[in-house]
């Protein structure tokens, strides 16, 4: 039994049990919903910003791109544009095509022995499912504007019907009736966090490389879409309440309305701690990716000379300065100097 995702586990429950005891019984329903969010978001404001400008004041006193084909030489040779990109056009296809599509993912390989052979197989499931997590995560954060803004945008709710085109009806001789439109997002984040969380479980190498931080964002973002399915198909929630609390935040007119039930406040704990926890976690590759040297750099190092900008005046001391400094004594123990 891995202990790491045991702990991860039991923090999120314990964050869980936090927030639901702590609005049902103690009533701490402006701390859960007006403080612990508004704190998160100047964590994840803050400490977004502070890790991006630390990586911006980096020093990269040379191009150091990752590069997987043949560099712009001759021109009889073909140069892989992509792979090993030589202008900002290129560099820009190929972060268009890291961001959006997970390419470098997408051509991972798995390596196993079989039969006293090395075989290589290509990582399609893993890139399909985090492929699918991502953007599902994105239409699950896009489609809660609604709850933001008001009057909520055009584009938001054509992005709403879209996602929630499923609906089950129940059809009977007295009357019809409908449930809830079904939100594809919200399943498919629940499946491709489900996925992630047991590739870590049951791939022995992957397993032995988790810790409890790898673990604890996956339980959390499971945590925040199980709470939300179990609001919108199995448990009554006053969503014009939930509106109010939310539009008050916003407007920075923060208000509690009766009768939310200690269920969205959990979900909204959550979320809150996900945000503050978001800058100090490997999940700032949403942030770092834009400037990793190894990716945001073209490999024209044979087109253009490149100058180190940090270099600054030093005194040095010459040879010259040093041979004429010591030549009678180099000349005494016999040593060769350039000037008799």
């Amino acid at each position: 039994m891995n202990v790491n995702y045991i702990f991860s586990l039991i923090v999120v429950v314990v964050l869980f049990l936090l927030a639901y005891v702590g609005v049902e019984a103690a009533g701490l329903q402006v701390f859960f919903g007006v403080i612990i969010p508004y704190l998160a978001l100047v964590i994840f404001i803050v400490g977004f910003f502070y890790r991006v400008m630390g990586w911006a004041r980096s020093t990269v006193p040379f191009r150091i791109p990752t590069t997987c084909g043949q560099q712009e030489s001759l021109p009889w040779i073909k140069q892989n544009k992509i792979d090993n990109p030589s202008t900002l056009l290129h560099v820009l296809v190929r972060m268009a095509l890291e961001v959006l599509l997970f390419r470098s993912l997408f051509r991972n390989s798995r390596m196993e022995l079989k039969n006293s052979r090395l075989s290589y197989k290509l990582e399609i499931w893993l890139w399909l499912f985090s492929l699918a997590f991502h953007y599902s995560f994105l239409v699950v954060l896009v489609r809660h504007l609604r709850f933001f803004l008001e009057p909520v945008p055009f584009i938001i709710k054509q992005i709403e019907v879209v996602d929630g085109f499923f609906r089950i009806e129940f059809v009977s001789e007295v009357l019809t009736v409908g449930l809830p439109g079904i939100y594809i997002s919200g399943l498919v984040l629940l499946a491709a966090v489900t996925f992630l969380f047991l590739r870590r479980i049951f791939i022995p190498q992957v397993r032995y490389i988790s810790l409890a931080a790898d673990y604890f964002p996956l339980f959390l973002i499971m945590g925040i879409a199980i709470t939300g399915i179990m609001m919108r198909y199995f448990t009554k929630v006053d969503v014009v309440g939930v509106k109010e609390l939310t539009l008050g935040l916003a407007t920075f007119h923060p208000t509690i309305p009766e009768g939310v039930g200690g269920l969205f406040y959990v979900h909204l704990f959550f979320v809150s701690t996900l945000f503050a926890y978001f800058p100090f976690s490997k999940l700032m590759h949403l942030g770092g990716v834009f400037l990793s040297p190894t990716r945001n750099l073209a490999n024209n190092n044979r087109a253009v000379r490149h100058i180190n900008p940090w270099n600054y005046p030093v005194p040095v001391h010459t040879y010259e300065e040093y041979e004429d400094e010591f030549r009678e004594k180099m000349v005494g123990v016999g040593l060769p100097v350039e000037k008799e």
